[in-house]
């Protein structure tokens, strides 16, 4: 076997970060502004995040690819940059969002179907004439469970007054606030990922303005708007960005990314299974149930590590096996779960490995997460995925999570009461493809 050609690294890859480079916390940035602050989404990557690693390792790109893409953060960051995007997610409520945060409507007209909508919120008995005799939401079978008899009956009001908006991207605009408006007024925990339902004392006080909350996002969604497309407008040419719902661990599409076509990746991989470290389906359901988006209620089933493998697996990383064995010895099912995930994402980074261009970075932002005691090296896994696929290790910056929105604490042992600490701090690991 040849030895490896060495791989040339540039002065900024080689040289120290401690001046400028050595907080990546950014704990008093804004990290609302543009259209960032159209929705919340759980374990979002800040903007601050990506427009650094962009900057950095992408500055002269064409193409940016996101094989995880959520609710679009890097999409955006490189879209006010002039960098063609493309990015992929499963869930259809983050592809909904990502899109509507790259869209541009027209601002004018954007700005009347806002005031018509404020004009319709007082119009209380028109609204009324036009509501159904049985109110269902496909995909919640429990609908009074979930939602007050009156909140039902707004966002009824409110869902047909956006359906009737024959712009698309408008529409987009008012489904991205109808779906925050449908969380912050539903009878669930506001904090929380996973449907829990508020308390029966809790819901005795619980009567939210279900036309404020909507007014209220269009608002503030609107002067996010206008920033970005201020941005936008100042672009020699406004940049394209194509939003896709393949999954990256079956494969890459060569008809939407070609092999060897993307300059960099900036992305923010899940940190494990759904069912044990954020519940990305659970989060969107009843959003996506009133959106009328598919499968609202499945999506959990189809992300890294829903199902777990009977096989062993050796992976091309040493201190993942060593941590895998580690939670075998205490539970052969979570380690059997474990595995699974780790094997997802490494037919996924194969995949994303082959359409980077030679010269081209990965920039994965992750976060260690800890099973039953045991803390699996995400960070490491991905540094040897990548150099088993031919790339070389820049560099890994760690930053604190202050405003990443994780739960401080879990269940490590799924026992009621038995909680552990969560990941405090996450990883930015930077590989470059050989030329």
């Amino acid at each position: 076997m040849s030895a490896k050609k060495p791989v040339q690294l540039s002065f900024i890859e080689t040289s120290s970060y401690e001046d400028s480079l050595s907080d990546w916390t950014f704990s008093n940035a804004l990290t609302r502004e543009l259209t960032h602050c159209y929705h919340d989404y759980p374990a979002r990557m800040i903007p601050q995040v990506a427009g650094r690693l962009i900057d950095l390792f992408g500055a002269r790109a064409a193409l940016l690819f996101d094989p995880y893409c959520g609710s679009g953060t890097s999409l955006v960051e490189a879209s006010i940059r002039g960098i063609h995007a493309v990015g992929t997610d499963l869930n259809p409520l983050a592809r909904l969002i990502a899109k509507a945060k790259v869209s541009t409507p027209d601002l004018d007209a954007l700005e009347h179907q806002v005031m018509l909508f404020n004009r319709f919120a007082l119009g209380e008995k028109e609204r009324r004439r036009r509501l159904p005799d049985k109110f269902e939401v496909h995909g919640i079978s429990n609908l009074e469970f979930w939602f007050k008899t009156a909140v039902i009956e707004k966002l009824f009001e409110i869902r047909e007054f956006v359906e009737s908006i024959t712009d698309e991207n408008i529409r987009l605009f008012f489904q991205v606030a109808l779906s925050e408006t449908v969380r912050e007024s539903s009878n669930t925990r506001s904090k929380e990922f996973k449907l829990y339902r508020y308390s029966e004392d809790k819901l005795s006080q619980f009567n939210p303005d279900v036309y404020g909350i909507m007014a209220g996002k269009l608002h503030r969604n609107l002067q996010g708007y206008k920033q970005y497309k201020a941005l936008i407008a100042n672009l020699r040419e406004p940049p394209s960005v194509n939003i896709y719902d393949f999954n990256t661990v079956e494969g890459i599409p060569q008809a939407l990314v070609q092999d060897e076509s993307v300059d960099v990746v900036v992305t923010s991989p899940p940190y494990g299974d759904s069912g044990t470290t954020v519940a990305y389906g659970q989060y969107s359901r009843l959003s996506a149930a009133w959106l009328e988006l598919e499968e609202p209620h499945k999506i959990d089933r189809k992300l890294m590590g829903a199902r777990a493998i009977s096989d062993a697996v050796v992976f091309p990383s040493r201190a993942l096996n060593q941590a895998i064995e580690q939670v075998r010895q205490a539970d052969e099912k979570r380690a059997r779960h474990v595995t699974s995930f780790y094997s997802d994402l490494q037919s996924s980074i194969s995949n994303v490995a082959k359409v980077v261009k030679r010269g081209g970075y990965v920039c994965y932002v992750v976060g260690n997460r800890k099973v039953k005691g045991v803390v699996l090296p995400t960070d490491i896994a991905i540094r040897d995925f990548f150099e088993n696929r031919g790339f070389v290790h820049v560099n890994t910056f760690t930053r604190a999570i202050p405003n990443k929105r994780m739960p401080s604490k879990n269940s490590p042992t799924n026992e009621a009461g038995v909680l552990d600490s969560t990941m405090t701090q996450e990883y930015i690991v930077v590989m470059k493809r050989a030329c």
